[in-house]
């Protein structure tokens, strides 16, 4: 007979979920056959085994005729026969019925789970919608206080720390992972509102919610190397499950409150913030709010950001072009052929050289190294709200000529004689501050634009001349490193919003 307590520990990840739950079914099922294969073969590691084990026969037990999937002995032969599997053409239902009904009969841990959740993350990057947000102290430093510093990530120390933030009526599965190609550590986290840490709290009695493994209970949260921020996936359920026995938006938010928590100290409290950068690609995150990247260094400002150049702005030694340059030069000018001249055009042809040549280069100077096709660093949407006044007609009104403006100008002299006092020039200022607000008229205008590279689409316009590089504002360059922003008197702000 056993016990159980409620607690304030994690799920361990060694718990059972029965071969049966559709759920362990449905996450195999969503990975290839060749990321399942490797997948099973990771599970057979030696090193992983307190954890993966699979169904082994013992010593004194025989094989039975009867089972369609006869159990081994040892983990050489499983391992000898999913590499046979690799090596060989074949469907995947095959291999998920071998896991479910033979090798791994009696369930799957909930860190074989995991394992299986995070590879279909790096099998499909753009599976996620990620939301930047960046750790700041809770209180405004002083003038006088320490230059500020990243928080410090120590995987196991974080983890202890989170688990204490997290109500003790709710208990949650963590997995953190290394990604292979980017320099960020990714959690995943799987919410269950249940006061138990043993098996009970995945089964499903009468009384208690039957297990589930929906999108609102799951998410992660990556943490990028020397870097302020944190980026969260997005939750793409609207409502909590029909079985569950609370809100699982509320049970993430109090989860994702956490997390500030867990990396304050004493005398350094930090909350989060929002930046108004969310994506599907982790690759552009970590390029424009990754480490060393504090700043909107985007757009044409992002070659000063490459480590690679020692380009300087404030560098103002002349550099004089060499004589092998110039021989370069001229033999390049002297070998291409020019294009034959039209004349009696009042205006040059869309197509001249030239003028494709001037295109690329604003658009390099605009655009920089960034926003090219291929690079794998693209952002899906950008939706910008523009709040400036509408511009005032040229045309003077009826009824009013510029004489009446001057004469008012003087009458205005006449009564304000003498030296004016700094009050009234503030009062002033205020009154004609409201009055321009008060006759003023900013329309709603929203503006988004959409795709799978919007900023390298955005290029491509500038270098066709649909778009003007040299008027278009700095916004559609990248530069400013937002996803969601408004824009007032032709200036930028992200969208800070809710950072939860």
């Amino acid at each position: 007979m056993s016990v159980s307590i409620p607690t304030t520990s994690a799920l361990s990840p060694s718990q059972l979920v029965p071969s049966t739950h559709p759920t362990v079914s449905k996450m195999l099922q969503r990975l290839s056959r060749p990321s399942l294969l490797s997948l099973v073969l990771d599970w057979l590691d030696e090193k992983n085994q307190e954890i993966t084990a699979p169904y082994l026969l013992g010593p004194d037990e025989d094989p039975d005729e009867q089972d369609p999937y006869p159990a081994c002995s040892s983990l050489g032969e499983l391992r000898e026969i999913y590499s046979d599997l690799q090596a060989r053409k074949g469907s995947k239902r095959d291999v998920v019925d071998r896991i479910v009904e033979g090798d791994w009969r009696d369930g799957l841990t909930l860190y074989q789970l995991a394992m299986a959740d995070m590879q279909y993350l790096y099998d499909h990057p753009t599976s996620q919608k990620w939301s930047a947000l960046k750790i700041v102290p809770l209180a405004p430093p002083s003038p006088s206080a320490k230059p500020a510093t990243v928080p410090r990530f120590h995987p196991s120390t974080f983890l202890q720390n989170l688990q204490r933030e997290v109500l003790p009526d709710v208990k949650a599965h963590y997995n953190l992972d290394r990604h292979a190609t980017l320099p960020l550590w990714i959690l995943r986290i799987y919410i269950i509102d249940s006061p138990y840490n043993t098996p009970l709290a995945l089964s499903s009695k009468a009384g208690m919610a039957p297990l589930s493994f929906d999108s609102s209970r799951l998410f992660y949260v990556a943490f990028p190397d020397a870097s302020p921020y944190i980026y969260v996936s997005l939750t793409t359920a609207s409502a909590p499950s029909p079985g569950s026995l609370s809100d699982n938006r509320s049970l993430r938010r109090l989860t994702l409150e956490g997390i500030p928590k867990a990396f304050s100290r004493p005398r350094e409290r930090y909350r989060l913030e929002g930046t108004g950068l969310s994506a599907r690609n982790l690759h552009a995150l970590c390029e424009s709010r990754g480490g060393g990247r504090t700043n909107a260094a985007g757009g044409g400002w992002s070659v000063y950001a490459d480590e690679e150049r020692r380009d300087n702005p404030l560098d103002m030694t002349v550099h004089l072009p060499t004589p092998e340059s110039q021989m370069g030069e001229s033999d390049e000018e002297g070998s291409a052929e020019k294009p034959p001249q039209v004349r009696g055009m009042k205006r040059r042809r869309e197509d001249d050289e030239g003028v494709v040549q001037r295109r690329k280069l604003v658009a390099q100077g605009r655009f920089g190294n960034s926003a090219r096709f291929g690079d794998g660093k693209g952002i899906e949407r950008l939706d910008i709200r523009l709040e400036d006044p509408f511009p005032a007609p040229v045309s003077l009104p009826s009824g009013s000529s510029p004489d009446g403006d001057l004469d008012r100008g003087a009458r205005r002299g006449e009564r304000r004689k003498g030296r004016r006092s700094t009050i009234d020039q503030e009062l002033d200022r205020h009154k004609e501050e409201e009055d321009d607000a008060e006759g003023s008229w900013r329309p709603d205008i929203r503006i988004t634009f959409q795709g799978a590279h919007l900023f390298a689409g955005i290029r491509a316009l500038v270098e066709a001349g649909v778009v003007d590089g040299e008027k278009m504002p700095g916004w559609m360059t990248g530069e400013e490193g937002v996803s969601v922003g408004v824009v007032r008197e032709g200036r930028i702000r992200g969208g800070r919003g809710n950072a939860l």
